[in-house]
């Protein structure tokens, strides 16, 4: 339910945003500007997505676990998927994922979330039959 909620802000917020921009450049140029935003996006996308494939190989290589280039990994596919949906505001959240100081800090910011779950023992609530880990116990 908060998933659709979501979808439905967004797809507000995307629009009304499009319409501000469309009034004050035309909708030609407005158009013209999305498909440009989405381009250049697949673009840098592509670009990171290697530049993340290629450290994670290196570190592969040298026999350590590639843990932050697996989550730089997933944060790329996700600023590839914000960049190539309709929008201003969405083409923004995906541009400042891709950039690798801003990643590093949502990088901290996930690792921190999952330290929490993992000393929790699960995930939040857990469950009323749930032991450490989020195991049921039979």
């Amino acid at each position: 339910m908060a998933v659709l909620a979501l979808i439905v802000v967004v797809a507000i917020v995307e629009i009304t945003v499009i319409i501000q921009v469309a009034h004050t450049i035309g909708a030609l140029d407005t158009i013209g500007l999305l498909i440009l935003v989405s381009v250049v996006g697949a673009w840098l996308t592509k670009h990171e997505g290697f530049v993340v494939l290629s450290r994670l190989r290196a570190q592969l290589a040298a026999g350590r676990v590639p843990a932050a280039e697996l989550v730089d990994g997933v944060l790329v596919l996700a600023a590839g998927v914000l960049m190539l949906v309709p929008g201003f505001v969405t083409a923004a959240i995906g541009l400042v994922l891709l950039f690798p100081p801003s990643r590093a800090l949502f990088r901290r910011y996930l690792r921190r979330r999952f330290d929490v779950r993992v000393t929790r023992g699960g995930p939040p609530g857990g469950g009323p039959d749930s032991g450490p880990g989020g195991v049921i116990d039979v």
